[in-house]
């Protein structure tokens, strides 16, 4: 597990899972969360009894559908949850999506957010901001582990996407060879594109990034590389 490096208060507790530690078998190998992907429910159940154990209840798992839909204390279809109560887990599940976790400086709120290029640009972070009810200025947002800027290949409609709203996020999409005809591919950073929506939403403190679910094929679950796989969790309670 990966225990998030950022200067949260005491009572603000997070973590993210890699795809160590479980029992499931390939393709899910072996700490896969996910009840949706086509492994062993037992072997889910499993896996998320070990997860139990590092935490004080059990998240308030999400149905997640790429929007950017809010609820509080988590639970029901959404890509995002915050809470103010105490032992509320909050939890998100990725395999190349980026998590993004959110407290406020005096720990009285925490968020977890599910973030991919659609949830980005349909205002996934701007809604959890939000909802939170706390000044901007003062959140603090963790980045976990997603598909990094030399893997992830997207279309031009997904560059529109975001320039077309944030014109300096262009500066996110790297051009890639293509063949006369063919419609133009993109080397996209996730990262980068969510630091300008962060930004824009007036969170400045910001923290990870960097990890790449597809190269590091070991540590993490990654859809694009290979289709069939497990998921992993970010996750954020107050103590």
């Amino acid at each position: 597990m990966i225990l998030p490096d950022w200067p949260v208060p005491a009572r603000v507790k997070s973590l993210m899972t890699t795809r160590r530690g479980g029992i499931s078998t390939a393709p899910w190998a072996s700490l896969n969360l996910g009840d949706h992907v086509g492994d062993d429910p037992a072997h889910v159940l499993a896996n998320r009894a070990r997860l139990r154990q590092h935490l004080p209840a059990d998240p308030g798992w999400l149905r997640q559908v790429h929007g950017n839909k809010v609820v509080e204390d988590g639970g029901g279809e959404a890509d995002a949850a915050f809470t103010r109560r105490a032992g509320t887990v909050c939890a998100v599940l990725v395999a190349d999506c980026l998590p993004v976790l959110f407290c406020d400086r005096a720990g009285s709120v925490v968020a977890a957010a599910h973030a991919g290029w659609r949830g980005l640009a349909g205002g996934v972070l701007e809604a959890t901001v939000a909802a939170m009810g706390t000044r901007p200025a003062e959140l603090l947002a963790w980045m976990g582990p997603a598909i990094g800027p030399q893997a992830f290949e997207v279309g031009d409609e997904v560059r529109q996407a975001f320039v077309d709203h944030h014109p300096e996020t262009a500066a996110a999409f790297a051009p890639q060879p293509s063949v006369a005809g063919a419609k133009p591919k993109w080397l996209a950073d996730i990262y980068q594109l969510a630091r300008v929506r962060l930004n824009r939403a007036g969170v400045t403190a910001i923290y990870g990034g960097g990890r790449c679910t597809y190269r590091e094929a070991e540590e993490f679950f990654s859809y694009r590389r290979d289709g069939v796989t497990g998921r992993m969790a970010a996750l954020i309670w107050l103590a």
